[in-house]
């Protein structure tokens, strides 16, 4: 097959299909069965590299994007996980990009999808404002991504002075029993840790956290490179004294 020019490309039906040839061209075998292991009921994964998939969705950002989003399948993980790359990307207004992400939510069903797009949400940082009030939405939700979603973005662009105290009160208050939500509030809790430690630790030894995220917490805290042994030695004593049954 010859390579697709995503620049300047089409975005027709027909186009959409050349466009799916070229992701099943790019397939590996072995790292779709790796990845597919590590993402519990992704089923329809081709297994195609994410740096690839993001040079793809930069090509995108800079053509016909719109038209793409329009006609984009939802058929394989990696084509929803380029949609969401190509939100990042493109040029536009953050009125505008908040409006194509909210249509993009609702198609995460997954850790990767989510983490990787959030990830590459970049404008937030100079648009926290708007963006804050706009993740108050997924942050009452009831859906399991939905509400990942927002707390993987608090992660990755609110961990700063002016946003720390409620970042901190919205982890405190959160309650849902779903896996990927505990470990999103773990997540972020160990790099809160890591940033603002007295506040962090404030929060741990509150009795606020149910037995699951706070075992995750803790766990994610003593797991990571930026954290010295002295002071995974404390969390560890910690640990045992908050759950005793560990």
């Amino acid at each position: 097959m010859n390579r697709l020019n995503f620049k300047e490309l089409q975005w027709t039906d027909e186009n959409h299909n050349l466009f799916k040839e070229h992701l099943l061209s790019l397939a590996q075998e072995e790292y779709k069965k790796f990845s597919a292991s590590l993402i519990p009921n992704c089923n329809n994964m081709i297994g195609v590299r994410i740096p690839a998939l993001r040079e793809i969705a930069k090509q995108i950002s800079k053509g016909d994007w719109r038209s793409f989003l329009i006609v984009a399948s939802d058929e394989y993980f990696e084509m929803v996980m380029i949609q969401g790359f190509v939100l990042g990307y493109i040029d536009v207004d953050c009125q505008t990009r908040l409006e194509y992400i909210e249509n993009f939510v609702p198609k995460i069903d997954n850790w990767s999808v989510c983490d990787s797009t959030c990830s590459s949400f970049k404008f937030a940082q100079k648009n926290r404002v708007e963006v804050f009030d706009f993740l108050k939405t997924y942050l009452n939700s009831k859906e399991e991504y939905e509400l990942r979603f927002a707390i993987v973005m608090l992660l990755n662009h609110f961990i700063v002075d002016e946003y720390i105290d409620s970042v901190l009160k919205i982890l405190g208050n959160l309650n849902h029993s779903g896996y990927y939500v505990k470990m999103a509030v773990a997540w972020t809790l160990s790099i809160c840790f890591i940033k603002y430690n007295d506040k962090t630790m404030s929060l741990i030894c509150s009795d606020i956290l149910d037995d699951e995220t706070l075992r995750m917490t803790l766990q994610k805290i003593v797991e990571s490179n930026r954290v010295d042994k002295s002071t995974k030695d404390e969390i560890r004593k910690l640990k045992k004294q908050k759950l005793s049954n560990d």
